[in-house]
């Protein structure tokens, strides 16, 4: 399956993050240990294969 996600927050050591693709979906909070280096608010993320990719 393949996702893609706006970082729309970040709060401490978590992050908010939007489907591109339902943005009427509730977002997605997540640690942002699970993410790639150098993400930021704003940032496009592609989820695929359980990985988050910048793009």
């Amino acid at each position: 399956m393949l996702k893609y996600y706006t970082v729309t927050r970040i709060e401490g050591e978590y992050a908010y993050l939007r489907d591109d693709h339902a943005p009427e979906t509730e977002e997605l909070f997540l640690a942002l240990a699970l993410l790639p280096l150098g993400t930021d608010v704003g940032t496009k993320l592609k989820w695929e294969n359980f990985q988050y990719e910048i793009l």
